[in-house]
């Protein structure tokens, strides 16, 4: 299907915003109206920019408080129509956007509103227009889709038809079963966004949270369903107010409204994708720093070996267990602090997965790799981790250890495993980041989850397979400058959190240390055998339970932007500790104040 996407989507200039629509694949745009005004661009400029672009001009808008008004208010708003239409056939645009009216002169009376709107096509058809007519979710006294609709029938005017938009209708709680009962060709506009579920006033949430499809908490995709099962055959176009989005860089911000289309339109069966390749775990996790020295003491404390070096790159290869970290001190590492740069997953299928991920606008990334090297594919998530498809230990299947030497050290034969990583999101790349492992690899994202940090709030969101063997948690921090506490983290499991965080401490690691007040709550909160809780006192171990099981974690101190956590699952707990997590918090904060770092 065609995609197209509104202006009021992006921000820049008008011009920018229509570059960036048309890199990113869209067929068209939708021009709203302020971004024409603010242009110093002619609608004849402006026109022929989209041509050159290869963008049609699919919807022009929007026009408010027309119908159900007085008459002599309805002639003013006639005269002013004219004008915009007059403006339209500059543009080169075919529909205009009738709101339902919000003005206080609107009176309730649908035959009133249906005559007006009647005559006001009559003019736009002599300019060659065509008026969409849509319910807001606020509107004075039309507020929903099926209520348009009757208006719009009433009216029956071959240059009228219904424009359906899904967060007026989602919002609202509205049934879009009923959209089946209007004709194709009288749905002459189909508008989508997503929201988060929020309890809030319905303009506000509107004006300032909605989202892509795929980001947010509505069923999208079922209400397109019932839309193409009317014969519509317009674009799928985005109309979406968001605060975060019209700071962003319009040109990543159109790829991932893009992106967010193109799965959509894989689950209502109108684009045939590359299938997603669920990876099965995670093959390794890079660090990248300017100084291997306090990281290497770290992960030796852990228990951590020096099994391998590359070949050809500063990289070596650290196992503990089923653990695997490399640690790169490369001359093109960022001198800002060590990092993790880069995850390996591991899959089914490697050059599928890559396809998968070119197919949704996420291109296999440049490497500079000698002939003998492995071709080891890998994209980049929106955060700038590099993610490369694995297949490790797989007969006939390229092997990323061929790269490597052994050093002789052995590894110990049990121990940790990599539970899951927590990645550090741009403040404004959040909700793309759910969307990007979501559609490209096939996780599930849990719900958004806020946490307390002493200078303001913590958003994460979990993306998992089915099994848990991939967990990574997306965090975006309180401010878009504080990226120093709420830092990249490896959560390592043992089985026994108690004896690892013993052994670490015996080797010279240093454990996080958390307030003493923090386990008098526990002492009132849970049951525990005798000794217990001064063991986890002792050790900086916190604690927590769900349904299904219990939680013990622990934390590193932070070395550059990186911290490592310890972690013991019983019972099959599903969770991340995010209970503790403001205590962790303020705990970091802490350290650093006393320290510097």
């Amino acid at each position: 299907m065609r995609t197209s996407i509104a202006t009021v989507s992006l921000s820049g200039s008008l011009t920018e915003k229509l570059t960036a629509a048309a890199r990113a694949g869209f067929d068209g745009v939708e021009i709203f109206e302020n971004d024409l005004l603010a242009s110093p661009l002619t609608p004849e400029d402006i026109r022929a920019r989209c041509a050159d672009l290869g963008l049609t001009v699919d919807l022009y808008q929007p026009m408010r408080d027309v119908e159900a008004v007085p008459g002599d208010e309805f002639a003013r708003n006639l005269w002013r129509a004219r004008h915009k239409f007059e403006l339209m056939r500059r543009l080169g645009a075919d529909t205009v956007l009738v709101c339902s009216s919000v003005s206080p002169q609107a009176v309730d009376d649908d035959a009133l509103a249906a005559e007006q709107l009647s005559r006001l096509a009559d003019l736009a058809r002599d300019f060659g227009i065509r008026v969409a007519y849509e319910a807001l979710a606020w509107g004075r006294h039309v507020s929903t889709y099926d209520h348009a609709w009757r208006i719009v029938e009433s009216a029956g005017h071959p240059a009228l038809g219904t424009c359906l938009d899904s967060f007026h209708i989602l919002s609202r709680g509205s049934d879009p079963k009923g959209i089946e009962d209007i004709p194709g060709e009288k749905i002459f506009f189909l508008q989508l966004a997503d929201a988060p579920l929020l309890a809030m006033d319905v303009l506000q949430w509107s004006r300032h949270y909605r989202c892509f499809p795929g980001q947010g908490g509505f069923d999208v995709a079922g209400l397109v369903r019932h839309v193409l099962r009317t014969g519509y055959e317009g674009p799928l176009s985005l109309e979406v107010f968001n605060d975060v989005f019209r700071q962003a860089e319009a040109g990543p911000t159109a790829v991932d409204a893009r992106r967010s289309l193109l799965v959509l339109q894989e689950a209502v069966g109108r684009a045939a994708l590359p299938g997603p390749v669920v990876p099965t775990g995670v093959a390794f996790a890079e660090l990248v720093t300017p100084d291997a020295e306090p990281l290497t003491t770290l992960l030796g404390a852990l228990g951590f070996t020096r099994t391998a070096r590359h070949r050809g790159k500063p990289v070596a290869l650290w196992e503990q267990g089923d653990a695997r970290i490399l640690v790169n001190t490369g001359p093109a590492v960022r001198r800002d602090g060590t990092q993790l740069a880069a995850i390996g997953l591991e899959s089914p299928d490697p050059a599928a997965a890559a396809r998968r991920a070119e197919a949704l606008l996420a291109p296999v990334l440049p490497r500079r790799r000698a002939p003998e090297d492995a071709p080891l594919d890998a994209v980049a998530a929106p955060d700038g981790t590099e993610l490369f498809f694995c297949a490790t230990g797989r007969p006939g299947l390229p092997d990323w250890r061929a790269d490597f030497e052994d050093t002789g050290a052995a590894p110990a034969a049990t121990g940790l495993r990599i539970d899951h990583l927590a990645l550090t999101q741009p403040w404004h790349h959040f909700d793309e980041a759910a969307l990007f492992h979501h559609g490209v690899l096939g996780l599930h994202a849990q719900e958004s989850v806020d946490v307390a940090d002493p200078y303001g709030l913590l958003r994460s969101r979990a993306v998992t397979n089915a099994d848990g063997s991939v967990r990574i948690a997306l965090t975006v921090g309180p401010a878009p400058t504080d990226d120093t506490v709420h830092a990249q983290h490896i959560a390592l499991a043992t089985d026994d959190v108690v004896a690892s965080a013993r052994r670490f401490r015996a080797a010279g690691g240093s454990l996080l240390p958390v307030p003493a007040n923090y386990y008098d709550d526990l002492a009132a909160r849970f049951e525990f055998a005798d000794g217990e809780l001064e063991t986890y006192r002792d050790l900086g171990i916190l604690y927590d339970r769900d349904a299904q099981g219990v939680f013990r974690h622990c934390y590193t101190r932070t070395v550059g932007r990186v911290f490592l956590e310890l972690v013991q699952r019983d019972d099959g707990y599903r969770g991340y500790g995010a209970a503790n997590a403001p205590v962790r918090l303020a705990a970091q904060h802490a350290v650093r104040a006393l320290t510097g770092g």
